[in-house]
């Protein structure tokens, strides 16, 4: 019984293999208990020394932005998930994609893909803020603007060269509603731009939505 008042405490909040040790100091084979509850369904395991209490003991919604900051980092979340955070796309998506400086990695998990993406610290540092979920938890995410860089930055092969064609491609390929844009810090895209890092695709951005503000 205090095992399990020890692992609804946690919820939705993933929990390190070394904590649950602690919680399961009474037990002589924790490690066994541990590949047992997994199996019975009342943890599940995330990767490797990670884990989400099963839904037999949490009432609380596994938040995948905290999760995806825990399974490896630094990072924040950034590319479609984020564009569809704030509303920006009109497609839900299912699989996370974060920005870190350390190696490229995925992780298929029983909670959904993971996918980081290596970054530059210097572009890293630019326009990420923190989101806090209701239970207080909190987890690192780019701004609008800088998810909108990322995208730009990181997909291969784009051929956007004028503002004609970014245009293009932010309305028919992303689909996102050009009035939208006229709210966006400009000086983010702009730090982003003089990281020398896809520099002219990201001025084009830069470019564009300056036009968009000006005219509204």
């Amino acid at each position: 019984m205090k095992m399990i008042q020890r692992l609804k405490y946690f919820e939705a909040i993933p929990i390190t293999h070394s904590v649950l040790l602690s919680c399961l100091e009474d037990y002589k084979n924790p490690n066994d208990k541990i590949k047992q509850m997994v199996h019975s369904g009342e943890l599940i395991r995330v990767k490797q020394g990670l884990y989400i209490v099963g839904d037999i003991y949490r009432d609380a919604k596994v938040s995948r932005g905290l999760l995806a900051n825990q399974i490896y980092g630094p990072s924040y979340i950034s590319f479609d998930f984020a564009l569809s955070f704030y509303g920006l796309i009109p497609e839900r998506v299912y699989e996370v994609t974060s920005v870190t400086t350390k190696m490229a990695k995925s992780y298929d998990t029983p909670l959904g893909r993971f996918t980081y993406i290596k970054s530059s610290l210097k572009l890293y540092n630019i326009g990420v803020s923190i989101e806090i979920n209701s239970d207080g938890t909190s987890y690192m995410i780019a701004t609008a603007e800088k998810a909108l860089c990322d995208k730009l930055a990181f997909t291969k092969n784009l051929g956007i060269s004028s503002q004609k064609a970014m245009k293009a491609y932010i309305e028919e390929d992303l689909r996102i509603d050009l009035d939208e844009l006229k709210a966006f810090d400009l000086s983010i895209i702009k730090a982003c731009a003089e990281c020398g890092y896809k520099s002219g695709v990201l001025t084009y951005l830069y470019n564009t939505i300056k036009k968009l503000q000006e005219h509204s």
